[in-house]
């Protein structure tokens, strides 16, 4: 069966967004980019709340990675390779390939497609990764933690949800960023 597994960048009081909805204190160095491209290799099937695919839908066009590194490269042509699915009211139509838009979260359809797939199965965007965390989805966390406090704004996991985790995998990175890999306990 496949792993459904949440990744996010956060800040070391545990926001991915600042207050003011910003994030450009979590863009990766090419370490840390390079070690995040392996991690989404056996990802075929992205699942996205609206807000967090308007900003990976950057990566559809070849032009977002025009006068780039190869890391950059490396990503784009995963990400565009993939399956997305999208959960939104507001959204009319998909804007990339592979991609489906759905207007709920069901979490027996998921169980469902963890079931039946091949591939990983990757959640992005802390308030869906909330409704997969409820529902008991989630099996593994990616945590890459930076080294700066940001001092409220967006959580990276979520409130009123008690879950315990075990630590799989430490690794630290030259500029500081710490990646902590847990698993989900039943």
């Amino acid at each position: 069966m496949a792993k459904l597994i949440y990744s996010a960048i956060t800040s070391l009081d545990g926001h991915v967004a600042d207050a003011r909805g910003s994030f450009e204190w979590a863009v990766p160095d090419d370490d840390v980019h390079a070690y995040v491209n392996d991690l989404e290799r056996p990802v075929g099937l992205y699942l996205y709340g609206r807000r967090m695919y308007e900003v990976m839908v950057g990566w559809e066009s070849p032009e977002a990675t025009l006068g780039r590194n190869a890391l950059a490269q490396d990503f784009a042509d995963h990400w565009r390779s993939a399956h997305k699915l999208v959960y939104s009211r507001t959204l009319a139509a998909p804007i990339s390939a592979r991609t489906r838009v759905e207007r709920t979260f069901d979490p027996t359809v998921i169980r469902q497609v963890k079931a039946g797939s091949h591939t990983d199965l990757a959640i992005g965007g802390a308030s869906l990764a909330a409704q997969a965390f409820s529902a008991s989805l989630v099996d593994e966390c990616h945590l890459f933690v930076v080294p700066v406090v940001v001092g409220g704004g967006k959580r990276g996991l979520p409130e009123h949800v008690r879950l315990r985790f075990e630590l799989l995998d430490v690794h630290r990175f030259n500029g500081g960023v710490v990646h902590l890999h847990y698993r989900t306990r039943t």
